[in-house]
């Protein structure tokens, strides 16, 4: 059993993270925290159908006092507000989880130039470990920060991998057309959206996660994401040139054998929003245009479960020895 701390639990992650732990059998949550302006309340009161089930005090943040009561701290906070947060945990030496961008990046200047501020702690980018399990899982299970991935790259990561390690597609073409739910841009941007709308947005090479994405796969891409109107779930469809004569089933193949012990990756006909929400799954589907001989990878997952809060408890599992599907499930 161990104790866990959500900095941010009225955020969509914070929420997610505490409708998952609070069922988890080897978890105690012992702190949720906020910015709450002085003021405090119970979850139940900020997330009324918690009532009977959660009844903690969601207070100000106050790292010192999260840290004595934690042995692990999730951080649902904003990018750039992060980093403060997850340096201090650190030196109090505490196990983090943060589920922002602020240590995604390996390289400070990288991180500087698209968030556009200043990382107060470039010496922990090199400590901080990637939490995408499915490729690092022996390196998260020693780490004490993880950067839990963004949810585009989730879907973009473990849908291009097993092909550029097979080296059977172009590095330098992959075109990326993804779609958000509008969970996936926080709960300010809820406010203001008028549905039913779908759009384009960061259209060019500016989308924030461009970086992320190109750093694991170390390839080129052109991307573009999405609003639809549906408050989860995403879809990543991603376009490869191949550079050899290979069968759909053989790239099938492929996959399946990256992904045959990997128990939240599932290689399907038909990979669809509504078969993945409010799951921890990443659903992969591959197809073979034949007519202009590229290759069409399609990835969908929940962007608030495998695509933060899901994704972060997967980490806490490995990090603890615990089952890696326990309270995924």
């Amino acid at each position: 059993m161990i104790n866990v701390a959500i900095v941010g639990a009225k955020s969509y992650t914070g929420e997610e993270l505490i409708k998952i732990l609070y069922k988890h059998p080897n978890v105690k949550i012992v702190s949720l925290s906020g910015r709450m302006q002085g003021t405090t309340k119970h979850i139940c009161e900020i997330y009324p159908y918690l009532k009977g089930k959660v009844d903690i005090l969601c207070e100000d943040i106050n790292e010192k006092k999260i840290a004595e009561q934690s042995d692990l701290i999730f951080t649902a906070l904003p990018h750039k507000v992060s980093m403060e947060m997850v340096t201090k945990f650190y030196n109090f030496g505490k196990k983090v989880i943060d589920l922002s961008a602020d240590f995604r990046l390996k390289d400070a200047e990288i991180y500087e130039k698209w968030y556009e501020s200043k990382h107060i702690s470039p010496e922990l980018l090199k400590k901080a470990v990637y939490g995408l399990p499915e490729l690092y899982r022996k390196k998260i299970k020693k780490a004490t920060i993880i950067a839990n991935p963004g949810c585009y790259p989730t879907t973009i990561i473990l849908g291009c991998y097993p092909v550029l390690k097979e080296k059977i597609v172009n590095k330098k073409s992959i075109i990326i057309d993804s779609k958000s739910g509008i969970s996936g841009a926080g709960r300010e941007f809820v406010k203001t959206y008028h549905s039913p709308n779908t759009y384009a947005y960061k259209i060019g090479g500016i989308h924030r996660h461009i970086p992320e994405i190109e750093q694991e796969l170390k390839c080129l891409i052109t991307f573009t994401p999405h609003v639809i109107p549906q408050e989860r779930g995403m879809l990543s469809t991603i376009y490869f040139k191949l550079k050899k004569s290979i069968s759909e089933n053989e790239i099938i193949q492929i996959y399946k054998k990256y992904y045959e012990n990997e128990p939240f990756v599932r290689i399907v006909e038909s990979a669809q929003t509504k078969d993945v929400e409010n799951t921890n799954y990443c659903n992969i589907a591959i197809n073979i245009d034949k007519r202009t001989n590229n290759l069409v990878i399609t990835s969908a997952i929940d962007n608030l479960v495998k695509g933060a809060s899901g994704q972060a408890v997967q980490n806490m599992n490995i990090m603890s020895g615990f089952d890696e599907e326990e309270g995924l499930i």
